[in-house]
């Protein structure tokens, strides 16, 4: 517990500290708009957000004379990606040569992830953020993790402030949040394509094989895969080239795979959080339900009508996207129509992806413009020593991939 002036910085008491917790979040909604906020229920658990990562704490900041918890900040641990290095496994024989076999693998580092970092409306502009950033950083620390990094929204000069200015963070990645709506009809799926649903074994040994040199990969994807709220991972093939009845496994797949083909994990984020959008018009209300109202009247004419997001809605977050070959944009179009009636039956109002803007699948993904964001911003911070081969260096300062891992259990 650390004490500063009349702020008292201590770790979260879920059962002393929940109603004052909810009362807080309630008070400081978050969104990309002066009129419109997106109001986030975590469903009664603050740390539901990160209490599947291995290692997550929570901290309050309270006044020491009133004991009224006036901010809040999360924090976990994991070990992911930072890189790869070239490593020479065995031989293979060309025309009588034997030569190395030069393949790359992943280099990992101890990552720390702030979220959730939460000051009251009237207790603004005091240094309590810094306090409790610096105090999980301390933790961080204490437990080994080499770098820290946050996410927040490029317009978000307050928090983009304090991390850069005051805590030493630079600016790291921009990926995009991509998010479309969950419609009253279903979507049509290519008959040209089949989508097939892995195992969590299948599923791991493909993204290990594949994607395990993708920055930010966590090491414990297996855990991931694993977790009750991961609701499977889909691949999509060539129509005729597998079934569930001809499916080989990942490996004999990767080592003979079809010209193109495309992978993606859904993680349901309603069982964590609702959101809530405030404050748009009563013109906008109605506009968005006559188009309900239409879509379900008339489902056959596919209207891409707006779900009901001025009460609380869930939903599904697509991690693991990847794929190879000319036409694996086209699959990951397929695979998110698939995601879309996944989250229909489950009565989501959204499905969201977050991806870099490098990402060359990126163009694949359906979404709406004015629910997604086109630069979300991470910054990161080097703690200490990088405890790596070497292979990579300082990671704060190395240029970003084509594609980035975004673990679902941060979202």
């Amino acid at each position: 517990m650390e004490a500063e002036g009349v702020i008292v910085v201590r770790e979260l008491d879920l059962k002393k500290d929940l109603l004052e917790v909810e009362d807080l979040e309630r008070r400081c909604e978050v969104g990309n708009s002066g009129k419109i906020s997106l109001f986030t229920d975590l469903h009664g658990d603050p740390i539901s957000r990160v209490r599947h990562s291995p290692a997550f704490l929570m901290l309050v900041a309270e006044t020491a004379k009133e004991k009224e918890i006036v901010g809040l900040i999360r924090g976990c641990i994991k070990t992911v990606t930072c890189g790869k290095k070239l490593s020479r496994n065995g031989k293979i024989n060309t025309n009588n040569n034997t030569n190395e076999l030069i393949k790359p693998v992943p280099v990992y580092t101890k990552l720390a992830y702030i979220l959730g970092l939460r000051v009251s409306p009237s207790h603004r502009r005091m240094g309590i953020g810094l306090k409790l950033v610096r105090q999980m950083e301390k933790w961080f620390g204490e437990n080994g993790a080499e770098y820290s990094y946050m996410a927040t929204e490029n317009d978000n000069l307050a928090s983009v402030k304090l991390f850069t200015d005051k805590c030493g963070y630079s600016k790291f990645r921009t990926p995009s949040i991509l998010v479309n709506p969950v419609f009253a009809h279903r979507l049509g799926l290519s008959d040209k394509v089949t989508v097939m649903r892995l195992s969590p074994s299948d599923a791991e040994s493909l993204y290990r094989k594949r994607f395990s040199t993708t920055e930010f990969f966590p090491r414990d994807i297996d855990s991931v895969l694993n977790n009750r709220l991961s609701l499977g991972t889909f691949l999509a093939v060539p129509r005729g080239s597998y079934s569930a009845d001809t499916w080989p496994g990942s490996d004999r797949f990767l080592s003979d795979p079809p010209e193109s083909w495309a992978v993606v994990s859904v993680w349901n984020c309603k069982e964590v959080f609702t959101l809530e959008v405030r404050g748009a018009s009563l013109a906008a209300r109605a506009l968005a339900k006559t188009t309900r109202i239409v879509d379900r009247a008339l489902p056959f004419l596919k209207l891409p009508s707006v779900p009901e997001l001025f009460r609380p809605f869930g939903g599904h977050f697509l991690y693991g996207l990847g794929g190879e070959g000319r036409s694996a944009g086209k699959m990951v179009t397929v695979l998110c129509a698939h995601a879309h009636n996944l989250a229909k039956e489950l009565g989501c109002g959204v499905v969201a992806t977050e991806v870099s803007n490098r990402e060359p699948l990126k163009s694949g993904i359906p979404h709406w413009k004015w629910l997604s964001c086109d630069e979300d911003l991470w910054c990161i911070k080097r703690l200490g020593e990088d405890y790596s081969d070497g292979s990579v260096g300082d990671w704060t300062k190395s240029p970003p991939g084509l594609s980035i891992f975004v673990d679902p259990r941060e979202v």
